[in-house]
């Protein structure tokens, strides 16, 4: 069967401001020290699997040109721009439309643009045994990271360890994201997988289940797949989009589905959600220190401090966040790093938006 992928790209990476703006969000930038962009690691990492013709990357109008740019080999009508973000759940439809138009039916591997992966290779097993999985039967299948402590700030999935395909397991529930407590039960647990957000399944299947338990979504779906190519597929797309329900595909579909499946992915998994990821995702110094630029550290441990040719000079700090960009700096202690969005928040109020 043809393997084929949907990335979805057009979130703003807020918590990486004030280096991830509106006009250049965190997965067109690089984050990493190999000096590729979040969106061309992920093409990269999927290469073995799926052909680059038969990626499709799921953004807005405002990146098209991005996309273009960093990823030459995508064909242009395979960038689908949504008309507004509206969740998960549509961003998934749209893709599995045009991969309807283009194939009678196809596996699709959905995976987020912004995904760190240590062990490509480990990877690429891990979704060809899901891919396998997904096209026996009318099966979705989601890939679970398997934790390695009690992280409260991803959603979990518990699984059946009695109940398997290979590798796969098949789900028993899904759950929101626990206060610490919970998440040491989970832990101790030994059956609960953090949410990775990625899955696999046959483009038939996935929009069987838009019929079922979104048939309204469904049916803008079938006249958008029947408009693409044509001559009003732009026109059709701002109508039916809008009828789409804005719901993440967790809470639309995988919470309410049958045959769901789930494999344990041990390839080395981060979402890069904060500035904290740098420091799980690049080398430190002997102060664990994380740090990119003209900097100059003195008494300082434990930080992330990111600039450029500006000089940065530091002193006795201890767990803390420095960013530093031409018209915007960003000091913050690691603890608090999650709040960047209120800043954002108090920009908007005051109608400083050229910072956002």
């Amino acid at each position: 069967m043809k393997r084929t992928a949907l990335i979805m790209a057009g979130g703003k990476g807020e918590r990486f401001w004030p280096r991830s703006r509106v006009s250049l969000p965190k997965q067109f930038l690089s984050l990493t020290d190999d000096g590729k962009t979040m969106i061309q690691l992920t093409v990269e990492r999927i290469s073995p699997i799926v052909d680059i013709t038969d990626v499709y990357i799921a953004t807005n109008k405002n990146y098209k040109e991005l996309v273009k740019q960093q990823l030459p080999g995508i064909p242009e009508e395979n960038i689908l721009c949504e008309p507004v973000g509206r969740n998960t759940a549509p961003c998934i439809g749209l893709g599995a439309a045009h991969i309807a138009r283009k194939y009678d039916d196809a596996a699709m591997i959905v995976l987020a643009s912004d995904h760190l992966i240590k062990n490509n290779e480990i990877f690429t097993e891990t979704f060809k045994e899901a891919c396998d999985v997904a096209e026996k039967g009318a099966n979705l299948v989601t890939i679970g990271i398997t934790p390695n402590y009690p992280e409260t700030g991803y959603g979990y999935i518990k699984y059946d360890g009695s109940s398997r395909d290979g590798n796969a397991f098949q789900v028993e529930k899904f759950v929101e994201k626990p206060v610490l407590e919970v998440a040491k039960e989970y832990l101790a647990d030994g059956h609960y997988l953090w949410n990775s957000g990625m899955f696999v399944w046959k483009v038939s299947t996935i929009l069987d289940n838009f019929k079922k338990l979104l048939p309204e979504s469904y049916e803008a779906l079938m006249k958008i797949k029947d408009s693409v190519g044509g001559s009003n597929e732009e026109a059709v797309l701002n109508t039916e989009f809008m009828n789409l329900e804005a719901e993440s595909v967790d809470y639309a579909i995988m919470e309410k589905a049958d045959n769901i499946y789930i494999l344990p992915g041990n390839f080395g998994w981060d979402d890069i959600g904060s500035w904290l990821a740098v420091g799980r995702i690049k080398k430190t110094d002997e102060d664990n220190n994380v740090v990119n630029g003209n900097v100059v550290a003195v008494n300082t441990k434990n930080c992330v401090i990111e600039g450029g040719e500006k000089l940065i000079a530091t002193v006795g700090l201890r767990d803390m966040v420095v960013v530093d960009t031409p018209d915007a700096t960003l000091i913050s202690t690691k603890e608090n790093a999650g709040e960047i969005k209120k800043v954002l928040a108090a920009l908007r109020e005051s109608g400083r938006n050229k910072y956002l």
